[in-house]
Parts: C-alpha cells; structure tokens; sequence
C-alpha cells in the first residue's frame, strides 16, 4: 500500500484560520458527488476553525458542508457567496479528512460522495431538542403544604435526594410510579422541572473488570505483544493468525484492555455485525459493560448517540460494520479488523472500497497499531507479511481440550443418489448417529429459499427476472419466487405463464429450504431450523436462534454462510457441506481462495468444547486443490498453489486491477459509451484492457451494464490512467461510470 504522509495528523487540535486583510475565505466540502471544495467569504461576526460544519447556498437551496481548508483572498468578493451559519456540531477531526481526502484519490470518486458517507447521519445537523428532568428544589419553601406525602411520593422524593436528576422515564421506572405521581409533586414544588442537554447512557468498560479466562502460554505471549504495540503509540499491523476456537478474540480483548487503561478509543470491526451476538456477550463479560454498536439498522437516534460519543471521546470502543470507518474518532489508539478475509468487507455500492485495506490507511493516518485476525488469511495479507509490512501472530492450536475436527470427502458421483436427494447415505447415517447420542449437527450450503430455477416440463418456460438477467428463486416457505439481486417476488404460481399447463412447474438443484424438507423425510424425528437472511432478519432474531442452540432445542441447524460467523456451539460434532463445489465457478480470481476460507471457517464449528468434531463435505471434485486441502489440514500447500498462480497471472496482489463498469437503462446509450471508452483506452507497456464485455448479470435493477477490467502491474499507479481515460469522453444523461479498485464482485 503507498505509503501517506501522516506528520501533520491531529486528532485534537483544531486550527483557526489566519485573519488576512479584508474578508476572509473558506473552501467549504459539499456531501454531493461534487470534485471539489467550493470556496466562500466569511462574514466578519463569524470564526471558522477546520472541519467545522457550516451552512452555505449552493445554486438556489442551502445546503451544509464542512470547511475543508483555509484560502487566500484570490477571488473577487463580490463573485463568491458568503458562509450563512456556523453549526453547533463537535468538527471532523483532521484524521477524518484525511481518510476522506486519501479515498476519494484512490478510489477515483468525487471528494464530496466520500464526505457524504461520514455525514449519513442527519440528525446531528439539527440542534437538540432539551430534556425534562426533575431535581429537588433548593428553595423549599415555595411547596405546597397540604399535598400529603404517600409512599410512591416518597420514594421519588428519596431517589431525587440522593441522585443526579432524572427524566420522567427513568425516574418512574425506578420509583414504580406513574407519571401523575411524578406531575403532582412537581405542582406543588416538592421536585423542580430543569431542561437538560440529553447525555448519553453509555457505560464505560472497565478493563480490569474480573474474568474466568485463563490465557494459555501462546495467548498470553500474543496479548502481551498487541498491548505492547497499543502503548507504543506507532502505527503498526499484525495478522493475529489462529485455527478456528484457538481464542484469537481473547486475545485482541487484552489489547483492547491497554487502550482503555491509555484513555485511547477502539474500533473493531466485524463482517456481519448483526449476526454475531455470542461476541458481544464475551464482551459484556470481559469488560462489564457494551461497546458501542454501529451498523445500518440502528435507527436515527442510536446513530446520533453513538455519532455523538465518539465526536466527543465519550465512547471508549465502538464495534462496527465498515461504515465505522467513517466516524469522527478523536482519539483513536487501535483498530481491529476482525475475520479480515472476508468478502464482506469489500463495499460494492456507490463508493467502491475494501475496508480492511482502507482500515489500515485510517490507521496509519491516526499513528495506531491495527490488528488483522484470521484463521483463513487473505492472499493480500499473507503476501505483506512475507514482504515484511505487516508483523505475524500465531495460535496454532484450539484453546483448552477442544481439538481441530476430523474432516472427510465424499465424492458424490458414487453416491447413487435420486434426482431430487441431496443428502449421502453417509452424511445421514452420521445425522442419525448424532441424534442419538444427543449432539448437534450442522448442515452448509450457501444457496437460500427453496430452489434456484423453476421451469415448465412442458414448455420449457423459466422464470426469470424482469429487471435482472437472473432466475428467479423458489422460496417456499413464503410461497414466492424471488430475485436475489433486485428483490422483485411474485406469488409462485400454479400454471406456467407461457403454456398454461397445470402442474407442469418443477424445480431444479437445492437450497437450504428443500436440504430442510429432505431431512424431515430421511430423519423425521429431527428438530430442523434453518439460518439464513431470510429467516434471520434481525439481532434480536439471530439471538433467539442462537439461544435455541445453546439450549439443545435444535439438532440440525440448515443454513448458509451465516452459520460461519464465528459461532460457538460447544454440543455441535458434526458438520456437513451438502455442496462443496458451490463457490468454484462463475470466472472469479479469488473463487478458489474463498471456496477455501468458508469451508474451513464453516468446518470449524464442529468439536469446539471437550467432544470431538467431525466434518462430512460432499463435492463431485475430490481432486480440487480446494477439496484436496481440506482433507490434508494443509492450507499452506493450498495457498503458497494459489499465490503462485497469481504471481505467475499478474493478478492481485501482485498486480493491479480495477473495474471500469457503464450503466444506463437505455442498451444503445451504454453500447455507445462502451465504444467510446474503447476507443479512449490506455496503452503502454504492461497496460492491457479487457473488454467492453456485457457484465454476466448483463441487466441489474433495469440497469444495462457494460465492463471493462484494467490490468497493469505492480509498478504502475491505476488512478492517474483512471482519470486520464475517462476525462476524454462525455457522458450522457441517464448514463453512469463508476470506478471499482481491486474488484472483488465479477458479476
């Protein structure tokens, strides 16, 4: 990664902008897909430091922005617009607009759409409404003597004496009062009405909160080194690399724990942060208290709290999703990528970007070590530890007596299966075996609802999409057939569209809903649940499932890659992968890499307690290196095989690569540019375009897509070859370019 000037980085101080003669001027950042900072004159009465959120006209409205950099008095005054108001809003600190600064250069993305990710919370714009509290009046003798004083009044009265004050809510909660209890006093002058600034709730962790976990020799080592980075106040990366239940996440706790002790913030981020509430659990009872949460489902008001408390310093560790990346640390002491392989920290949307590598930008730019943990590393990561960029951390073993499970092949074109069974005779022998010895099982395949295609044996009729070039998926538990891509469902129907045939609708290949349906035929007896985004909707959702779990309620838990998210189920043995070979296909660079990373993640589910575990993985390719690694435990051979390959294809990471995709919802429009940026095209040595090329899901969300992929090596920068290319054409309304750096999503 190219290394960015971060001497001039802090994270506290604000400075004011230099008064010059005449007015002074400011280029203010818009949160619009803008390429530049605009500049105002500032109004006499009115003092702007950096970062400091400010209102200004833009066009004919008023929009806010952020005073991005101080500027000279160049422009004629009376050409330029005046800033209108200061807002009352803790600034972007300096470490915050760097990042936004250094990702819109990398990313090839208008400064103001990067901006806009770090303002996505609105609220914190508008001034905060005051709270009612009540307190006891020093002044009593404004109270009304004849109210008599019964036993609910009394118990408000004694809380208020011996406490700060308190808002309706809590205030009744406490005392088991109602509200007219609480309004009678307050008439007659026995409590005082005060209006309040809300202030969060948030308890502090403590990191010297007891604990029952005893660290083993190798953990304690790891911790010990990871504190060691946290106090020395340096930006650093380690890859923490442990098995599956080695207790990588202990271990990084403790590094947490020195940054509390240092008065510094802590960011963790996680892949699927909604769906891992055991982690927070862990954290509940190490630090006796929750960290702060931050993901897309908080409603307004968390956000703004949680906004808020890390503005100010208030909240000591924030567990997020990669929008964290974005939040207003002040003082942040370390960051924690947590699973840092997963493909789920690569941002497709809009602004493109992977979060574990802009994680480690954020951390360099604010002089903090960075923690990479994994028992599946990333291709890119191993590669920087070789070359010695990043340092290595190893737990080569599963924490106390567990043992990593025994892992077994099946190669299904012996199995003499019917068409519509999935399951081996062996996997169900093994189901059953589990059953009565009362452990649990869990079943993989990363494919929901029912089926992936529906047809018409008479008339050969699919059905696909109308805004997608994708079929529709059978999901029936909700009788519906469904678009993956662009949510489109309709009600499954009982006659083909086309031919009008009844009962002439079947199904091809499995999801989890028919592995399900397979397991009540074969094993009726069974408690099944399945696990995946459409029965698990929430945390609240993901809790109970994992609660029923733990209680032994369930005996074989379906689902897809949900179920590897660092889930530990201390009575699950037995593991099975109905479709191994799922991931392999589709033309993908890092197919093989990933196929690899989930199955081993999802394999280590099995035999994490005292029992032993078992892994049962079915695939019609025994002789994959994927397949072959897996058996062997040996995943050094497997990914020294795929980093060769790379190397050898001057593929990431040994070469660069990003995506060049046309949108538009006219065909002839996105051709038309497709032809015109082919023309433009980069040349020179070891430059090679790829393409135009229909994108193989060639229509998405009624979007006509074109691609183009640009290759160069190592030693050759993307980004200025990005902006040269397409500074030479115009692009037309309704028609988009977007820019994707190191793609991960082919589709």
């Amino acid at each position: 990664m190219k290394k960015i000037d971060t001497t001039a980085c802090n994270n506290i101080d604000l400075p004011k902008m230099p008064k010059k003669d005449g007015k002074e001027q400011v280029s203010v950042l818009i949160p619009l897909p803008l390429a530049k900072a605009y500049n105002y004159s500032v109004p006499e009465n009115l003092e702007l430091k950096l970062g400091d959120f400010v209102k200004v006209p833009l066009g004919s409205r008023q929009v806010v922005g952020v005073v991005w950099e101080k500027s000279g008095n160049k422009n004629d005054l009376s050409k330029i617009k005046s800033v209108i108001s200061r807002l009352d809003v803790t600034p972007l600190p300096i470490t915050l607009r760097k990042f936004i600064d250094w990702l819109a250069s990398y990313s090839v993305t208008p400064q103001g759409a990067v901006l806009r990710m770090a303002m996505n919370v609105r609220s914190i714009l508008v001034p905060t409404k005051p709270l009612i509290a009540f307190t006891i009046p020093k002044n009593t003798s404004k109270r009304t003597s004849d109210l008599r004083i019964t036993q609910s009044r009394k118990r408000v009265l004694d809380i208020l004496a011996n406490s700060s004050p308190k808002n309706m809510h809590d205030l009744c909660l406490e005392a088991k009062v109602s509200r007219g209890v609480v309004n009678n006093l307050a008439k007659s002058g026995h409590i005082k009405t005060l209006y309040v600034s809300p202030q969060s709730t948030f308890k502090k962790p403590d990191p010297d909160h007891l604990h029952t976990i005893i660290l083993s020799k190798k953990q304690k080592n790891a911790a010990n080194y990871l504190s060691e980075k946290v106090t020395n106040y340096k930006f650093d990366v380690t890859l923490l690399d442990g098995v599956t239940g080695s207790g990588k996440t202990e271990v990084y706790f403790e590094a947490i724990a020195t940054s509390l002790r240092l008065g510094k913030q802590a960011l963790v981020l996680l892949p699927e942060i909604s769906l891992t509430p055991q982690w927070f659990d862990r954290f509940q009872r190490r630090f006796s208290a929750a960290p702060i949460v931050w993901h897309s489902e908080l409603n307004e008001s968390k956000r703004r709290l949680a906004w808020q408390s890390v503005a100010t310093g208030e909240a000591k560790v924030v567990v997020g999703a990669r929008s964290a990346l974005f939040l207003p640390f002040q003082k942040l002491g370390l960051l924690i990528v947590d699973e840092e392989h997963e493909g789920a920290y690569k941002q497709i949307e809009g602004v493109t970007y992977q979060a574990r590598d802009m994680a480690i930008v954020r951390a360099q730019i604010s002089k903090c070590p960075i923690v990479l943990s994994s028992a599946t590393p990333s291709i890119e990561t191993r590669v920087n530890v070789l070359k010695k960029r990043f340092n290595r951390l190893e737990l080569p073993r599963r924490y106390g007596p567990a043992v990593l499970p025994l892992l077994e092949a099946t190669d299904m074109r012996d199995s003499q299966l019917k068409t519509n069974e999935f399951l081996s005779f062996d996997l169900r022998e093994a189901l059953n075996k589990n059953i009565i010895s009362g452990e649990q099982s869990l079943l993989f395949l990363n494919r929901r609802g029912y089926a992936p295609l529906t047809l018409c044996r008479k008339c050969g009729h699919r059905f696909k999409c109308p805004n997608c070039s994708a079929w529709l998926v059978e999901h029936r538990l909700q009788t519906s057939l469904q678009c993956h891509h662009c949510e489109y469902k309709i009600i499954t129907p009982d006659t083909c569209p086309n031919c009008e045939a009844s009962n002439s609708l079947t199904v091809c290949g499995p999801g989890v809903e028919r592995v399900a349906e397979e397991l009540k035929t074969v094993i009726p007896h069974a408690r099944v649940r399945i696990m995946t985004s459409d029965t698990v909707r929430s945390p609240k959702a993901a809790r109970e499932l994992i609660a029923s779990m733990e209680a032994q309620e369930i005996d074989i838990l379906v689902g897809t890659q949900m179920v590897a998210k660092g889930h530990h189920f201390p009575n699950l043995t037995l593991v099975g992968i109905v479709d191994a070979d799922l991931g392999l296909s589709g033309g993908d660079l890092r197919a093989s890499e990933r196929t690899y990373q989930v199955l081993h993640q999802v394999a280590g589910r099995a035999g994490r307690a005292e029992r032993p575990g078992r892994v049962i993985l079915q695939t019609y390719q025994p002789g994959h290196p994927v397949m072959e690694a897996m058996v062997k435990g040996d995943r050094e051979s497997f990914m020294e095989l795929e980093e060769k390959n790379r190397k050898e294809g001057g593929w990431p990471p040994f070469g660069r690569l990003a995506a060049i995709i046309v949108t538009s919802n006219d065909s002839y429009k996105a051709d038309r540019l497709a032809s015109q940026l082919a023309y433009n095209a980069p040349l020179g040595k070891d430059i090679h375009v790829l393409g135009p090329a229909p994108a193989p899901i060639a229509v998405l969300r009624g979007q006509h897509r074109r691609r183009f992929l640009l290759k160069t090596n190592r030693e050759q920068p993307l980004q200025p070859l990005i902006r040269a290319w397409l500074e030479k054409v115009a692009v037309p309304s309704n028609t988009k370019i977007r820019v994707d750096i190191d793609p991960y999503n082919f589709l």
